[in-house]
């Protein structure tokens, strides 16, 4: 305000300056005429002729008589002028001074809409300050961890906060207080790559959000490590669940359609609404996270790629019983190798299977290879589902499940469903409650399996 104070003083002045030069310009004449009172008035002439001789006579200078009220009325007509002049600076000022303030107001709540994360963990004592990250746009920012900070969240990052472990390095449980968890990974070392791929997954991360992909919270650079700071997901990932030590019992048939489903809903995000669309490359059961209400969310965006990248120039991932035939063979990649992936994970879901058996026989080792056979045959799908779901879903909505694994794993990209299709031929079986569009009055009652003629 005191701004604008100060830029209309100097407005005012001036203005009464230019009234004051009006009134002046104007009263001159008056007072030339109001000077000769007496003689003026004498001068009168007494007959018409010698008023036209004396109007007409170039020695006797014209003489007009200012009466007080016109210049009464000039003078007011100029404190008017000044007045309006000084009315319209006065609005025009005030105009721009509320548009600067809205303009301003508006700056504030983006910035707080684009920092939502970090006010979050505003509370915490470890977090030491906040900063736009210049990998990114400006647009996107993320928090920035002091190293310090991180060392105390994860007690030295001691292996009993360890809670997960993949090609690209560890995953720790951090504690900044008694509100405020997050999960932590680690990247150490000066591989070949390692800081473009660090970089790609801030610059992905920090611009997407979507309830079923994870959200970056911050990153740290310390020396040759890096670290990312995700939010925390209580129930770690569908790979600890399915072959750790509960061997996938706490995963019902519904629940597990409802990963399936939330996972597609990930990567139809990915594909189909993300500007430019990005392919992950890296979709696995172990980069699938859990949270406490088993909501999944991918993970693990180090590969992923955008649809103008040149994929001779990418590096091929290294996980195995995962990568399309395309992709493995010549790097061939597009959005199908995402839902190549999604079949294999399908098919993890349905026979609680890793993707490779190592001790099983070599023509049974890959799921892909060794389920589809029986995924085909209705009477022996039954046989080879997961113990722990067997017999607890309608087989009809099974047979529908496996056949949309089949597709998704099919040797030839053209082959292959959209993921917008299989997202779609999968919500009806999964229960409103739980994110799909069943209404489920009682429970489903397995029907008995057609036999083989």
């Amino acid at each position: 305000m005191m701004n604008l104070l100060g830029l209309l003083l100097p407005m005012w002045v001036s203005s009464a300056i230019l009234s004051t030069i009006i009134i002046d310009a104007r009263s001159e004449p008056a007072k030339s005429a109001i000077s000769e009172p007496a003689s003026v008035a004498q001068r009168e002439p007494t007959s018409q002729f010698s008023l036209k001789m004396e109007a007409e006579s170039p020695g006797v200078p014209k003489v007009r008589v200012m009466h007080h009220q016109d210049l009464n009325k000039r003078i007011l007509i100029a404190i008017i002028v000044a007045s309006i002049l000084l009315g319209g600076i006065l609005l025009f000022s005030i105009c721009c001074w509320i548009y600067r303030w809205k303009n301003s107001k508006n700056s504030n709540e983006k910035g707080r809409k684009t920092l939502e994360a970090g006010k979050r963990m505003s509370q915490s004592p470890m977090m030491v300050r906040f900063n736009s990250l210049t990998m990114v746009d400006k647009k996107s920012a993320v928090a920035i961890f002091d190293y310090q900070s991180l060392e105390a969240a994860t007690n030295n990052f001691h292996e009993s906060n360890v809670i997960g472990e993949g090609s690209s390095g560890r995953i720790y449980k951090a504690r900044f207080d008694e509100k405020f968890l997050a999960a932590v990974k680690r990247i150490d070392g000066f591989r070949l790559g390692v800081e473009r791929e660090f970089e790609n997954e801030v610059n992905c991360l920090s611009k997407i959000r979507h309830q079923n992909i994870i959200e970056l919270l911050g990153y740290c650079i310390n020396g040759e490590s890096r670290f990312l700071v995700y939010e925390m997901v209580e129930k770690a990932s569908l790979e600890t669940q399915l072959h750790g030590s509960t061997r996938g019992s706490g995963l019902t048939w519904n629940l597990r359609m409802k990963i399936a489903v939330d996972v597609a809903r990930g990567l139809e995000y990915l594909h189909e609404h993300s500007n430019p669309p990005v392919v992950h490359r890296d979709i696995k059961s172990s980069n699938i996270l859990l949270d406490s209400n088993y909501n999944a969310k991918l993970s693990d965006f180090l590969l992923a790629v955008t649809s103008d990248t040149e994929s001779k120039n990418i590096r091929l991932s290294e996980t195995s019983g995962y990568l399309a035939p395309e992709y493995l063979a010549d790097g061939k990649l597009t959005d199908k190798s995402d839902v190549y992936a999604f079949g294999v994970v399908l098919l993890e879901l349905l026979m609680g299977r890793k993707p490779l058996e190592n001790d099983a026989l070599p023509q049974c080792q890959s799921i892909v290879s060794w389920a589809i056979p029986q995924l085909t045959d209705r009477s022996k799908l039954p046989n080879i589902v997961d113990p722990v779901i067997k017999n607890t879903m309608d087989l009809k909505h099974l047979y529908q499940v496996a056949a949309v694994a089949v597709l998704c794993v099919q040797p030839e990209p053209c082959y292959r469903p959209l993921i917008t299709d299989v997202l779609h031929s999968l919500i009806p079986l999964v229960p409103c409650e739980l994110g799909g569009s069943l209404r489920v009055t009682e429970p489903a009652k397995p029907v008995r399996p057609e036999s083989s003629s």
